[in-house]
Parts: structure tokens; sequence; C-alpha cells
């Protein structure tokens, strides 16, 4: 970790947490549609109970809650002393530090989708990273500080 957070370049898992916020939406749709049909439950009394629309409201806050967690806390740290990955899964116990000595090449699929790092000269060791958690416009600014850190 960097004592100077203004010398690091942090990027989120904001491009998933759009589809947590897409998910969520879909999900309080779902419980107002519920909540509509329930004035014509006397009419009809095959409707679902309106009661049921608390658990798309649960679920849908849930996705929120997931989506915000995302865009707020970060996927990739680039900082001067190396290059920061967390895991989706139990970040701050599993993140991974890489330092730019270990980093001999890195490369970026034509899609701008997967970054290859290298760990040797012959390119038999290294590391894929997905770029998919990341919005697509931060994908390129991404590659252009990892490219160019690794070339100096």
């Amino acid at each position: 970790m960097v004592s100077e957070p203004q010398k690091e370049l942090r990027f989120t898992r904001s491009g998933q947490a759009v589809h947590f916020c897409i998910f969520g939406a879909l999900w309080v749709a779902g419980g107002v549609t519920l909540l509509a049909t329930s004035i014509y439950r006397e009419a009809n009394p095959e409707l679902p109970h309106p009661l049921w629309a608390i658990p798309c409201f649960m679920i849908a806050a849930g996705a929120f809650v997931l989506a915000r967690h995302l865009a707020k806390h970060a996927y990739l740290i680039l900082t001067p002393l190396g290059l920061e990955i967390f895991p989706f899964f139990r970040p701050a116990k599993n993140v991974q530090m890489l330092l730019w000595q270990e980093i001999t090449d890195a490369e970026i699929d034509a899609a701008g989708r997967w970054i290859t790092l290298h760990f040797n000269e012959q390119k038999t060791a290294g590391m894929h990273l997905s770029l998919r958690p990341i919005r697509s416009p931060l994908r390129e600014l991404l590659g252009r500080a990892l490219l160019g850190r690794v070339k100096q």
C-alpha cells in the first residue's frame, strides 16, 4: 500500500456494477407490478398476494448494495511499487501484489478484454487479467498506463 494515494491509479469493477443496477431495477419493476396488480385482486383472486413484492424489493436492495460495493472498491491499482489485484471474493484477504520488476512484458488483446502479464522473456510464465469488470472507456486508459509503465 502506498502512503501517497495521489500517485496511484485505481480501477474499480464499475462495468460489473452496471449489470447489478439493471438487475436491481428489474426486481423493483417486478415488485411494483405485484403491488399494482393487488388492486384487481378482488376481481381475480388468483393474482399473487401483494406481500410477494417484499422478496422482490429485498433482492433489488441486495443488488443495489452489491453494485455500490463494486463501483466503490478497487479491482486493479497501479502504484509506484507495482500492480495490486483485488479478486471478487474476499479482496482484502486475497489481494495480490505484483512488483514492476516481476513484469517483463504486457500485452492487451485486440478486443481490449484481456491483459496478459509476462514474468519472463520467453513468455512462458505469466497471468491473464480480464478487463470486463472495468467500463469500456477506462480500459484504454488502463492499457496505456500499464504498457507505458512496463516499457520503462
